[in-house]
């Protein structure tokens, strides 16, 4: 019989030795839902989580979310098999042999081996349309960003949402990111949300998807956050007037802008990244 998932997750945390709230923060999800998952499995009035809740805390602890729920046992130190799609013709020739090829002798494998990595190589040489596009970016270098359906508004501001749903999620290769020019710590901090109006426009235009790093709550100098103020969720910029106020920018000059201040203002992530190659 396999674990329940609240006994895996309780395990995979005292592993890495976090408790619930440094693990909220650094997965996005809320506390309460964590909570929730680590009553122990059959409590009643506790359904099953959902996998929007469940993937994040999966690609924090780089299980998948069926090792998660226990439906699959954890991973062990042994080098996980590459899928199919990932590996080339000879590496998957070379794995045949050595699963099925016991009965040739270890010249007679070397020879098949060799002569399909020839064929292979001229076959990329002498047609470029052979090449598998379908293959990911580097191996190990592939993350999955989360995208919540949580948006700031680029104009008079929108009302926060107590439970953010998750839309599709991307696959993204953190060295690229950084080649971009995008700074941050952990990929795990970054997520996609949207933006709504035209306040930012040029820069974000409307319904533009961000990337941003939840991990930055406080002011770090001037940009663009992601922020709540008086109730309502804002994607502006943001520069120090002071001590006790910010200065709320929009972009579009038909937006003058504001003082608002510091002790109402809580910066829930910092935008990064537009999702149309804007570097913000």
């Amino acid at each position: 019989m396999h674990k329940s998932i609240d006994k895996i997750l309780a395990q995979l945390m005292a592993e890495k030795g976090i408790n619930q709230v440094e693990l909220s923060e650094r997965t996005g999800v809320g506390q309460s839902t964590i909570s929730r998952i680590l009553k122990p499995h059959g409590t009643k009035g506790i359904k099953e989580p959902a996998d929007k809740q469940v993937r994040p805390l999966a690609d924090y602890f780089g299980v998948s979310t069926d090792q998660l729920r226990g439906y699959e046992p954890l991973s062990n130190n042994e080098a996980e098999p590459q899928p199919p799609e990932s590996l080339s013709t000879s590496d998957i020739v070379r794995q045949m042999l050595a699963k099925h090829g016991k009965g040739l002798s270890a010249d007679a494998r070397k020879k098949i081996a060799d002569a399909i990595e020839e064929k292979s190589a001229e076959q990329s040489a002498n047609n470029l349309l052979s090449a598998d596009f379908s293959r990911p970016g580097l191996v190990g270098d592939e993350v999955w960003i989360a995208h919540y359906d949580v948006r700031g508004a680029m104009g008079d501001g929108e009302v926060a949402h107590d439970f953010p749903e998750m839309l599709q999620d991307i696959r993204v290769s953190p060295t690229h990111l950084r080649e971009m020019g995008v700074e941050f710590k952990e990929h795990f901090h970054l997520k996609l949300i949207t933006g709504v109006g035209q306040s930012m426009a040029p820069t974000i235009k409307s319904r533009d998807p961000l990337v941003v790093d939840i991990s930055i709550r406080e002011f770090v100098g001037d940009g663009i956050y992601y922020f709540s103020h008086q109730g309502h969720q804002y994607i502006k910029r943001l520069q120090k007037k002071g001590r006790d106020h910010f200065k709320m920018i929009s972009d579009n000059t038909n937006h003058p802008p504001e003082d608002i201040r510091v002790d109402e203002t809580f910066i829930q992530a910092r935008v990064l990244l537009v999702w149309n190659a804007h570097l913000v």
